[in-house]
Formats: C-alpha cells, sequence, structure tokens
C-alpha cells in the first residue's frame, strides 16, 4: 500500500471513529510507528486532521459543511451520549428547554425525561418531527428557511426567537475556547446569541475534540455559561481553562 492510500484509509478512519492511535494504526497498515506519525504530521499540515498525544482527532476547522443526515442524526458517538445522559438530568417540570438541530441534539431526544410535562422550542426539523411522539412534551418550531440539514437559523427564526423567554438552552458549538463558543457561519452564531440572551440558565454539550478550538465566528462568552458537560477523554488543561473562567464543568462518564 503506498503511504498516499495509507492516509486515506487514516482520514476514513478517523471520521467514523473520532479518535486513533499511532500504535494501533502501525499494527494495522503493518509499518512502523514513525511512518504512521509522519503521516499523522502530513494530514495535519494538509489541515485533515487534529494530532493528540499518541494520535490524532478530526480537525474541527473543516467541519464547516451539515453532516449527511444518516450521520447527524445517528446513534451518536460514546461521548455524545455520555454528555448527552447528563444533560437530560437538568430539565425540571413545566421549562420551557430550547434544543437545537445539532447532531448531539438529536442524540438527547433519547433521554429526555418522559415522566414531567415540559414544553421544547426547537429550530430543527427534524428534531421537532421525532418530539411529536412525546405525550408529554410541547413542540414550538421556529418558523423560517429551511437548510439541508433541517435547521432553520435565518432572520426569520432570529425575528421568531426574541419572542421567548427559556429557562434552559441546551448550547453546543463548534468549538469552545477561552474566548467562548464559537462557530463557523455568522448566521447561526446570530441567531444563537439571541436564544441565549433570551435563556436564564445555558448548558454548553461539548465533545472533547471542541476544547481548546476556535472558529470564525464568536457565539457567547464563556463566562456566561452556567455549566459545560463534556467527557472522559477531555485534556485536564483544557477542562482547567474552562473552570479558570469561573464556568462549572462536569465530566460525563461513558457507560460501561
Amino acid at each position: 500500500m503506498f503511504s498516499e492510500e495509507r492516509r486515506e484509509k487514516i482520514l476514513e478512519k478517523v471520521e467514523k471513529v473520532g479518535r486513533v492511535l499511532a500504535k494501533d494504526l502501525a499494527e494495522e497498515f503493518n509499518v512502523s510507528i514513525d511512518s504512521i506519525r509522519r503521516d499523522l504530521s502530513i494530514m495535519e499540515e494538509d489541515g485533515l486532521i487534529k494530532r493528540t498525544h499518541g494520535g490524532a482527532i478530526p480537525n474541527p476547522k473543516v467541519r464547516t459543511m451539515p453532516q449527511a443526515p444518516a450521520k447527524r442524526y445517528g446513534e451518536g458517538t460514546n461521548e455524545q451520549n455520555a454528555i448527552a445522559k447528563a444533560a437530560a438530568l437538568h430539565i425540571k417540570e413545566d421549562e420551557t428547554v430550547f434544543i437545537g438541530g445539532a447532531s448531539i441534539h438529536y442524540v438527547l431526544l433519547k433521554y429526555l425525561p418522559k415522566h414531567i410535562p415540559f414544553t421544547v422550542v426547537t429550530n430543527s426539523v427534524e428534531i421537532a418531527y421525532h418530539l411529536r411522539e412525546f405525550s408529554n412534551i410541547q413542540t414550538y418550531l421556529m418558523g423560517g428557511k429551511v437548510k439541508s440539514s433541517g435547521n432553520i437559523t435565518d432572520s426569520l427564526a432570529n425575528e421568531f426567537a426574541r419572542q421567548f423567554t427559556l429557562d434552559l438552552s441546551f448550547a453546543t458549538a463548534g468549538g469552545i475556547s477561552a474566548r467562548g463558543l464559537s462557530t463557523a457561519t455568522p448566521e447561526v452564531a446570530i441567531f444563537h446569541r439571541t436564544i441565549f440572551e433570551n435563556s436564564r440558565k445555558i448548558i454548553a454539550l461539548m465533545e472533547y475534540t471542541k476544547l481548546g478550538v476556535e472558529l470564525f465566528t464568536g457565539m457567547h462568552s464563556l463566562s456566561k455559561l452556567d455549566l459545560v458537560i463534556t467527557d472522559e477523554e477531555a485534556s485536564k488543561d483544557k477542562i482547567a481553562m474552562i473552570r479558570s473562567q469561573g464556568v462549572e464543568t462536569f465530566i460525563a462518564k461513558k457507560d460501561e
């Protein structure tokens, strides 16, 4: 196998599983670990991945296009499931909750409480469609132009969002750094700023791959978040960065 072909296979694996280790790749492709390290370095220089200690993860900065529906609305990663399960415990009876249209929001649906009544406001056609099955939830879908992802974030949706006072918003973003939440698209950032400004409590759901990442447009300052829920793969220094801003951080444990 040529090195170029091997790097294509590595990229496919990174995108599929979310994290790879150099030693495992060396065994899988029957090459030296130094060869794999050179592959990963080249791929990082090309902006395809982000190197980590001992391996690599996807580069969040290249994820500017919506994920395919099958991936966005799939079962979710172990990390996403751990975060979503912990997040759902914060929903209280008769609250009004914002749930967006990111893949982790879709995972969250599995863990929503079914024994208490509450209201969900969403800008996602897909999320609203699935919530129709919950008899204990009243669902409001924001209007506007529907994007290929099924999400609605235009100026009409932004005006719609101004009408609500939300008890709890489940935020997510392409990245979180000392400057706060960020995303690749200004329109998305503007819409979510309106949501967050009208929310009494904001909980950010952030997988470890997004910690320390800064994208094109700022969405919300870190200090104004009430809680960040991440997973066990998050590095201690990234968690310390969040906590240094006075933000409570919870590490969600994956099911054994």
